[in-house]
């Protein structure tokens, strides 16, 4: 009976760090469309100001350096996050599977 209720409990911990890894990996990846929403109207205005003011082409290089940062946090959302996430749970498990029962 006790061995049920084992895996039960470590059932309902998988579970849980699921969950968790889900919400977190959701929450960096919305964080970067949020980014993406204000890099493009931002860059819009920053290209209308630099054509009305003349030939300075100063937009350019913010774009260039705001766009390198933007590249950084989509691999930080959609490559280095989940790949933390899964190292993270799987410590968790083997961790949590290791314990002693007391």
């Amino acid at each position: 009976m006790s061995g049920c209720v084992q895996q039960r409990g470590v059932r309902l911990m998988f579970d849980t760090i699921h969950q968790r890894r889900a919400a977190k990996e959701f929450a960096a990846i919305r964080r970067f469309y949020v980014h993406v929403l204000v890099f493009v109207p931002a860059m819009l205005l920053l290209a209308i100001c630099d054509a009305l003011v003349g030939p300075g082409l100063w937009a350019p290089w913010i774009g260039l350096a705001w766009g390198l940062g933007l590249v950084m946090h989509g691999h930080d959302a959609f490559v280095a996050t989940p790949r933390r996430l899964a190292e993270w749970e799987q410590h968790e498990m083997s961790r949590e599977l290791t314990a002693d029962p007391a």
